[in-house]
């Protein structure tokens, strides 16, 4: 895997409308549930969350035009060590299959672990612009122009619908013979954990699905989104019941799956309840209720400070969750084209007729399948 070591980062934001004549602890504690409110407390009392780069209280209010700090010692979570391929190269432009387990921008908690940084540091290009997005999971063919006016004439020829998409993924189960439209409406139901699903209140998605082989327990199955909500093909496929075989999100076995069921458009309840089990598994740092000085541990003696589970700046577990493992899911990004030009990608591993599921490799599985002796 790609490691970064830890480094200092400060968040900065503008204050939203919703924060103003809130208390920075009460927004912090009921808008960013990654953290509990005690780490707040502490963070609020070192010094590390600001308004306007001055130290406050617990009880400062927030007011209009006010700028918040969050300064982390920032663990970027590991990412594959794959190599990136590069597909096609011209003066304007690189085609590139991004291996799965990476992000594409930098965003969230990564940063130096996101493709557009690997490439700038490898190909000593001070500026790239991605045209097409990928989610981290997901493998596959990639458009990243050298300047603004290729990205803009891409970004034109994908909003006006010139270019056409093609996946590959692997599903649960035999998928049903011939072409299987999906025009279910997807909506976003929580932007913080990333999750959408099929909604009374969503917008237009068509999915057309077309089953390649079948190994007996999974089949791989070709996908053309005829348009791009986000997770589209993950949750049109979870719709008609046959989800992506190893998603740790949409897929089947997981604690939240009855949550998200097949053939039925999530309601208002499902939602705060799938929601609230989410939060439960986020992959976020594990903190422990902060000590009185946890800031200073690096200046004690040697000898107290012996356990090398936690970060000694932060207090951070160094040990990574099975959230983790997982990097990739079974969704590949195989092939765009227009009247003009067409560029794909070879297969991926998994995509061939005589795959192996029971072989899969650790970083293809998915770790939070609820096992028969936990339940």
């Amino acid at each position: 895997m790609r490691k970064v070591k830890p480094y200092y980062f400060e968040y900065k934001s503008f204050a939203k409308g919703r924060w103003f004549g809130r208390t920075i602890l009460e927004v912090f504690s009921s808008e960013f549930r990654d953290r509990s409110i005690d780490y707040y407390r502490y963070a609020i009392e070192r010094g590390l969350l600001t308004i306007n780069d001055k130290q406050v209280t617990v009880d400062t209010i927030i007011k209009n035009g006010d700028t918040i700090g969050h300064k982390i010692h920032r663990h970027e979570p590991p990412c594959t060590d794959e190599p990136i391929k590069i597909v096609h190269e011209d003066q304007d432009l690189f085609v590139i299959d991004k291996p799965g387990g990476i992000p594409v921008h930098p965003a969230g908690r990564y940063r130096h672990n996101s493709i557009i940084h690997v490439l700038k540091k490898e190909l000593n290009i001070p500026r790239l612009f991605p045209c097409n997005r990928l989610d981290l999971p997901t493998s596959g063919l990639m458009l990243i122009a050298r300047n603004s006016s290729r990205a803009q004439k891409i970004e034109r020829e994908m909003s006006s619908g010139q270019i056409q998409k093609e996946y590959i993924c692997r599903v649960d189960g035999k998928f049903p013979d011939g072409e299987i439209v999906c025009d279910a409406p997807i909506k976003c139901i929580s932007h913080k954990m990333s999750v959408n699903y099929v909604h009374e209140d969503g917008k237009a998605s068509v999915t057309k699905f077309e089953r390649l082989s079948y190994n007996g327990k999974t089949s791989t199955v070709r996908c053309k989104p005829m348009t791009g909500r986000t997770h589209q093909i993950r949750v049109h496929l979870r719709y008609l019941g046959y989800p992506i075989s190893n998603d740790p999100l949409y897929g089947n076995g997981t604690s939240w799956s009855p949550f998200i069921r097949p053939g039925e458009r999530m309601e208002e309840k499902d939602a705060r309840l799938l929601v609230d089990k989410l939060f439960e598994y986020s992959p976020m740092e594990n903190w422990d209720e902060p000590e009185p000085t946890p800031m200073i541990t690096k200046q004690q003696p040697e000898e107290e400070n012996d356990d090398d589970t936690r970060c000694s700046e932060c207090s951070c577990s160094l040990i990574l969750g099975k959230n983790y493992e997982q990097l990739c899911i079974y969704l590949h990004a195989w092939r765009y084209k227009t009247k003009d030009w067409e560029y794909e990608t070879e297969l991926p591993f998994w995509a061939k007729e005589d795959f192996d599921d029971d072989k899969t490799p650790i970083k293809y599985k998915n770790t939070l399948l609820v096992q028969p002796n936990t339940v």
